[in-house]
């Protein structure tokens, strides 16, 4: 009999995360429910592998020689996995109390919904955006006057609603649906890869929820460290750019960047004055955002098992 749900965690050298992850998973698991947990760890070199096999326990592990990509590993969890549900995880979430219960029970009672997302919680137990708007012109103009967490966040309210996409750090994912879109797009190597699933599940008749009772903290990792980081705003941007070469048109794409690049010169300017955020972090964001092309992202690299890590999600709360 295939179990109810199934856990579907990436790792990727996160090995203290990852196991305060399946503590997690332990703790909150709604009793009675058949499930199974699978660990994909992508090519991590910190004992990551070792830990979860010395654990013990039912858990699934499949180790990658070579790292890849954040929606290639997530569709890999999902052909693997045996439940129609799958929790999607980063090694770095953690469920809260009756998180997977009611995740499971708002995708049941709205059969045409293809994923619910939870409201992330940051790592001092904050709620931060985790739902937004599709990307688009319209929305790159908002960020552009700064009304993006009134106009573009949907991750409000107490009530469970659709939204147009959700955040996979805590993804439940009806596998029929993902199987009916060909799972998640592997040119997205990471960023704007649940965007686009999303995008594609919506064209198919399917509803993205958000379900604020559903809680988990996804630990924050934003670097400041611009040497560390730029691969990853090079990634971003790019992606960015190929969501809108893909859903829309030339045109819009064009557009967005150079919104998009507004925005981050004058938040380059803003931090300048108030000694936030180091400048020199917007000012990349902004010349990315211009051109997307530029430059070496995470994909480029030669990402072995002997390669430096890189965190999936550091730059998930840019401005939409």
């Amino acid at each position: 009999m295939a179990p109810a749900l199934s856990y579907c965690v990436v790792n990727t050298n996160g090995r203290q995360d990852l196991m305060a992850c399946l503590d997690a998973i332990e703790r909150t698991h709604p009793g009675g429910v058949e499930h199974e947990v699978l660990v994909l760890d992508n090519a991590s070199t910190d004992g990551s592998a070792a830990a979860v096999r010395a654990r013990g326990g039912d858990i699934q592990l499949i180790e990658l020689n070579e790292r890849a990509g954040k929606a290639e590993n997530d569709s890999t969890l999902l052909k693997k996995a045996k439940s129609e549900c799958c929790l999607l995880l980063n090694e770095d979430s953690e469920l809260q109390p009756e998180a997977a219960m009611n995740l499971l029970e708002a995708l049941e009672a709205d059969p045409s919904a293809a994923s619910a997302g939870a409201q992330l919680l940051n790592s001092d137990g904050e709620p931060v955006p985790c739902a937004w708007r599709f990307p688009g012109v319209l929305t790159a103009l908002i960020g552009a006057v700064f009304l993006h967490r009134i106009f573009t966040v949907q991750s409000k309210g107490t009530e469970t609603r659709e939204v147009d996409w959700a955040q996979s750090s805590a993804l439940l994912v009806r596998r029929k649906a993902a199987d009916g879109v060909d799972y998640l797009d592997p040119d997205f190597f990471v960023y704007y890869d649940e965007c686009d699933f999303a995008a594609r599940l919506a064209d198919a008749g399917w509803k993205t929820l958000y379900v604020p009772s559903a809680r988990a903290i996804h630990h924050d990792q934003l670097s400041t460290d611009l040497s560390a980081g730029l691969p990853r705003i090079v990634e971003f941007h790019r992606n960015r750019d190929l969501y809108m070469r893909k859903h829309h048109s030339r045109p819009a794409a064009f557009a967005v960047r150079l919104l998009t690049a507004w925005t981050y010169a004058l938040r380059a300017l803003a931090a300048i004055v108030r000694h936030s955020q180091p400048a020199s972090i917007h000012w990349a964001h902004a010349r990315q955002a211009l051109l997307p092309r530029r430059g070496e992202g995470l994909r480029k690299q030669k990402i072995t098992a002997g390669a430096k890590p890189h965190s999936q999600d550091e730059l998930r709360r840019a401005p939409e």
